[in-house]
């Protein structure tokens, strides 16, 4: 843990009390701020009193004596309608940030990597962090991969951070800046949260808002608003740009061609490596991760020897398009972190002969886009509040039934994959709320699932 001391002798609330919010209460604890801490959740209560936090009704705080108010990202404070205490701290002119400002204020000698997108921030802050610490660099990983940022070690100036950041957390940032700033992609997703796609567009901006000097911008211009994006940040920011593509050549940048990787931050292109050997990064938007990893350890100066070694090693993420076990000749996927349809499509189209497993929560748009990879589709069992709208969207077009729960839908799938042999994908296109606590439960369930069918090894 790492002791946050710039709020010593301070009042600081904390609202919200699951991984990151209980993480940051307590850092602020041991480096001496006075902390009220708060979730609407009485389970969550307990737990936090249990830890030794003090608890305090932050709706009936008077936030004039308060510093400032560290918010879980998942609690709006703009749309749809701000949370309670979060209006209630914004009338009072307190200020209200995110665990990783107070990562920022607590190390500020360290080096930072942010990595935002709508998709692969997952596997691409994994694999930086991976290459980084295969080079025999000092490393931390950490943000809305899953690792609260102010549970990882504390780092001088010859040590690395490497986050993942949501629009949610970047939005509770002000003064944290990136020395390298990494935009993967933009598609429509949360825009009931940022009140449409401009607000949407607009947090995930605030990557490049802090300047620190010599700072470097990997930004993927294989979609019009990253392109757009790009234009501006290299016009309006003083940043240098390095553009990655996996569609086409980009002059001084980083770009992917029948699968080899190409470096023309110098004189000329010059191909590093063939992204088709790597098994544990298939399909193209893969080879968009793992450009982009490149273009950010090539930006903290790794050699380039060491930055191909670490992508060819590297050990794949958990519920990203995990392979977990072949079971009577089926194969199984756990592809849980694919919350959205656009995320789903890359799943897709790496695989034939799939028995698909989606639903949970929906996301605006539901499952259209997927049309294209309707055909790869042997049978789809679709679960939870989404199932009766994606069942009507395959309407013909996809053999389907409603299982309501994952474990009937593997059951099922497993029956019907046998005699073809094929792959049953857990690619859900949902956010996992109505019968999970996050993506990685339902993941994990997933994985137990299949470990319990009869001849799993």
């Amino acid at each position: 843990m790492i002791e946050v001391e710039s709020f010593k002798g301070d009042t600081v609330a904390v609202m919200g009390l699951a991984r990151s919010g209980l993480a940051a209460a307590e850092a602020l604890l041991a480096g001496g701020a006075q902390v009220l801490a708060w979730d609407d959740s009485p389970g969550r209560r307990d737990t936090a009193q249990k830890r030794g936090l003090p608890l305090a009704d932050l709706a009936e705080t008077d936030f004039a004596r308060v510093k400032a108010l560290v918010l879980s990202p998942g609690i709006p404070h703009t749309f749809p309608k701000p949370n309670p205490v979060a209006a209630a701290a914004k009338r009072a002119g307190t200020p209200i940030v995110g665990d990783i400002e107070l990562l920022a204020l607590s190390c500020p000698e360290a080096r930072y990597v942010g990595v935002t997108g709508t998709n692969g921030k997952s596997t691409t802050t994994a694999l930086i962090g991976h290459i980084v610490g295969a080079a025999g660099r000092k490393v931390q990983v950490g943000g809305n991969l899953g690792t609260p940022a102010l549970t990882l070690a504390r780092l001088g100036r010859d040590g690395t951070y490497v986050l993942e950041l949501s629009s949610y957390q970047l939005e509770l940032i002000d003064r944290a800046g990136f020395d390298v700033a990494v935009w993967l992609n933009l598609t429509p997703d949360h825009l009931d949260r940022h009140g449409g796609m401009a607000g949407y567009v607009s947090a995930k901006r605030r990557i490049f808002r802090t300047r620190r000097g010599n700072q470097v911008a990997v930004i993927g211009v294989d979609d019009e608003t990253s392109r757009a994006v790009a234009d501006a940040v290299s016009r309006e920011n003083s940043w240098n740009v390095t553009r990655i593509s996996v569609i086409s050549r980009v002059t001084g940048g980083v770009f992917v061609e029948d699968g080899s990787l190409f470096d023309d931050l110098g004189r000329s292109a010059e191909k590093v490596m063939d992204l088709k050997d790597v098994p544990l990064l298939p399909g193209r938007h893969n080879w968009q991760n793992a450009a982009a990893a490149y273009a950010a350890t090539r930006a903290l100066g790794l050699a380039r020897a060491d930055i191909v070694a670490g992508i060819a090693s590297f050990p794949g993420l958990k519920h990203r398009q995990e392979p977990v076990a072949t079971v009577s000749g089926v194969r199984f996927v756990n592809d849980s972190k694919a919350t959205n349809a656009d995320a789903t499509s890359k799943a897709l189209a790496c695989y034939e002969s799939v028995y698909w497993i989606a639903g949970g929560v929906p996301k605006e748009g539901g499952i259209t886009e997927l049309a294209p990879f309707f055909p790869r589709i042997r049978r789809a069992f679709l679960i939870g509040q989404a199932a009766p709208d994606f069942a009507a969207t395959l309407g013909g077009a996809v053999p389907h039934e409603i299982d309501v729960t994952l474990d009937k839908a593997v059951a099922a799938a497993f029956a019907a994959a046998k005699a073809e042999r094929g792959i049953v994908l857990l690619s859900p296109a949902c956010a996992s709320f109505d019968q999970f606590t996050d993506f990685e439960a339902r993941g994990e369930a997933f994985r137990a699932l299949v470990a319990s069918l009869p001849g799993a090894p």
